[in-house]
């Protein structure tokens, strides 16, 4: 039995084994053969065929390798350009040069990468690159415009001579064009300055025609006079013979002689009392003006623009001169001339005011200055008198500009108005292409700097391995770490952000030109956001607001709406028409952005005599004992205490007592005792104390602009 029962354990196990059926299941005793238990039978399949007829068997699919991204890449590639080429951000660019001899810091959008880091950048990406396809780039044909070759001697007729009056400021220039055409332009100009070129032109009793300018003499105004001086044929130089030869009068002198134009000399004011013109001929002999007296060529004219004496001779030498020069002009052809002033009419768009010099004007005319082109829609003379047509030596205002062209600029005649685009498009382009070269210039220059220092931080470690150059840059950079860009506090730099709107082209250029002069960026620096010409405007308010800067105007407008709008949005409007008061009020401006100066006042100083303590309640205050012995100690100013050379102590008194009483103050000689707002702090004998007042300054910034 026990056998048995062996058997049949050993059976059941066997059974377990092969996957057979349960132990329970089996009987206790079979009829087969002893020693035989249920084989199972696992049969193989071939892989390609199924175990049902019909049946499909699905192959395996294999993984395709990925492709790589290609990038196009060309020569000198911007980090704007790559990252668009690799259809990823500027961001990522950045992140793929990241641990390499790039300096991050430096990489802008715009900065030029070598071809080496284009190609690494894009390796890093996970991308192949691939040369973008040279394209042939054709020659763009020159389109520009010049003036014609000198006109046939038999084209020529006499015209009127062109001159400018210059001088200083308030020498009586504008007076004497007064006295000259029999009007008031003085008291048309604000604060009795000229602040504009005027053109005019002045009939004489005897018939000869006079073409004026009428330029600025101050100071702000040098490239007006200068422009004035290239125009014209003959310089009036007013000087007064009370005052003599200025600073303005001087560089008047050199303009003329900048654009090789005689000169005549007025001697104004001589109906003063203390003038004295001899000494006025004298000074100008100092600048190579030698009047005729002294054995020069230029005439000289003792004038008063403000009695009209002897302004017949004065316009009599011009005539005469003018004659000596046989000025002649074509009046046939293309037009040519030059603008001498622009601005912006309200009712009629941009205008310019132009000297004729060569061609007739009429309307209908297409003219290019500059940048800008006009169809001539209407003429004025310059009364506002309509005019029909213009030639050589005449002032005409000209109306029909797309643009406004700049004060100075040349005026050339096409024939069509697609001629016009043409060489508007041309010049566009040449000036695009001439800022891309400098710009370009400028970031090879940088480049080669970082180039340089970065060659010449490896010359130190150039003998040692990889590992080791690693290790010591890290050693010589571990002070950075500490301090990363985006952790540091940058100090607010104080900044005035300006707009600039003038009535016309020539007011804004001279205002520029002070502000070029700005020379205290170290106090505050001047940010000139925009300038333009016209009145204020809504956009000049949003500009204003977008950047938290102040609008100063110049002989404009700004209607009550735009003032309200202003006052809500908190934008300041300085609006002025002399241009020394803009100027002054900007400085004001300035000066309102700087810290004001703490200064720091002494009272009274006193001397430690001894030290006790006082109890109050359940404390014990210590208390010092001094004397005054100089001024008074006030006890609502602050106090410091000094040991030697040394400040052990700043604050308040809590209490100050003469004998038992309070007192608010105590004088010199006196006796007190003081207890302060540390009471932890010990008084010892032979300590001084300060009381003293602190006042706020206000800072004044440094430019001077020259008036």
């Amino acid at each position: 039995m026990k056998r048995i029962a062996a058997l049949i354990g050993r059976t059941a196990s066997s059974c377990w084994h092969h996957g057979g059926p349960n132990l329970a299941s089996l009987p206790i005793w079979s009829p087969g053969p002893p020693y035989t238990c249920p084989q199972v039978r696992h049969l193989a399949a071939k892989q390609n065929k199924g175990h049902f007829k019909g049946q499909k068997i699905l192959k395996p699919v294999k993984l395709e390798k990925q492709q790589k991204q290609e990038v196009e890449i060309k020569q000198r590639m911007t980090v704007y350009e790559l990252a668009k080429a690799m259809n990823k951000d500027i961001d990522h660019v950045y992140e793929a040069l990241l641990n390499t001899e790039v300096d991050l810091d430096e990489l802008e959008p715009e900065t030029v990468l070598e071809e080496k880091w284009i190609k690494e950048a894009v390796k890093r990406s996970g991308m192949k690159y691939k040369w973008a396809k040279l394209v042939e780039t054709k020659v763009r044909e020159n389109k520009d415009i010049q003036r014609r070759h000198p006109p046939d001697p038999a084209h020529l007729v006499d015209r009127p001579p062109v001159v400018t009056i210059m001088g200083h400021v308030d020498q009586g220039k504008t007076t004497l064009l007064d006295s000259l055409r029999k009007s008031q332009i003085a008291a048309q100009e604000a604060g009795g300055i000229t602040q504009h070129i005027g053109a005019f032109r002045v009939q004489l009793p005897s018939g000869e025609k006079i073409t004026f300018l009428d330029t600025p003499g101050h100071a702000a105004f040098s490239a007006m006079r200068a422009r004035g001086a290239m125009v014209t044929d003959i310089v009036i130089l007013v000087v007064a013979a009370d005052d003599g030869v200025m600073k303005q009068t001087i560089e008047s002198i050199q303009h003329a002689k900048k654009a090789k134009v005689p000169i005549i000399v007025a001697v104004n004011k001589c109906d003063k009392p203390q003038a004295d013109p001899h000494r006025a001929k004298e000074e100008l002999m100092a600048h190579d003006v030698v009047c005729e007296e002294f054995g020069g060529e230029i005439q000289a004219i003792h004038v008063s623009a403000l009695k009209g004496d002897h302004l017949l001779e004065l316009t009599e030498a011009t005539v005469t001169l003018a004659e000596v020069l046989e000025l002649k002009g074509d009046p046939t052809g293309l037009v040519e001339g030059t603008v001498i002033e622009s601005r912006t009419d309200k009712g009629k768009g941009p205008v310019t005011t132009a000297i004729i010099q060569r061609g007739t004007l009429r309307k209908g005319c297409t003219l290019v200055a500059g940048r800008c082109w006009a169809k001539v829609r209407f003429m004025f003379d310059e009364y506002n008198q309509s005019l029909t047509e213009a030639g050589p030596s005449i002032p005409v205002e000209i109306v029909g500009w797309k643009d406004l062209p700049s004060a100075g600029e040349e005026i050339l005649e096409v024939e069509s108005e697609q001629r016009a685009r043409e060489v508007v498009e041309w010049r566009a382009y040449v000036e695009e292409q001439d800022k891309l070269k400098e710009d370009q210039q400028a970031i090879e220059a940088k480049q080669k700097q970082h180039q340089d220092i970065y060659n010449k931080e490896r010359e130190s470690t150039a003998h040692l391995t990889w590992k080791q150059r690693r290790a010591a840059m890290y050693r010589a950079n571990k002070h950075k770490l500490a301090h990363r860009v985006s952790e540091k506090t940058e100090t607010e730099e104080l900044v005035l952000p300006v707009i600039i709107k003038g009535d016309v082209d020539g007011s804004v250029e001279a205002i520029l030109n002070i502000l070029e002069s700005y020379d205290a960026d170290d106090q505050c620096q001047l940010d000139v956001v925009h300038f333009g010409v016209g009145d204020i405007s809504e956009s000049d308010i949003n500009l204003a607001e977008t950047f938290s800067g102040t609008i100063y105007g110049f002989n404009v407008a700004a209607n009550k709406a735009i003032q309200l709008m202003a006052a809500k949005k908190g934008i300041p409007l300085r609006l002025h028409r002399v241009i020394y008061k803009l100027i002054d009020e900007l400085k004001e401006d300035l000066s309102g952005k700087l810290t004001p100066v703490t200064e720091e006042n002494i009272i009274g100083e006193a001397s430690v005599l001894a030290m006790f303590d006082v109890t109050v309640g359940k404390k014990k205050v210590p208390v010092a004992g001094c004397r005054v012995q100089k001024g008074q100690l006030d006890k609502k100013m602050k106090f410091r205490l000094i040991r030697g050379r040394d400040v052990l102590w700043e604050g308040c008194v809590t209490t100050m007592k003469h004998l038992k009483d309070d007192v608010p103050i105590v004088k010199t000689g006196m006796e007190c005792g003081l207890s302060i707002d540390d009471e932890d702090f010990e008084f010892r004998p032979g300590d001084e104390i300060v009381c003293y007042s602190e006042s706020e300054t206000k800072q004044n910034i440094f430019w001077d602009p020259g008036f």
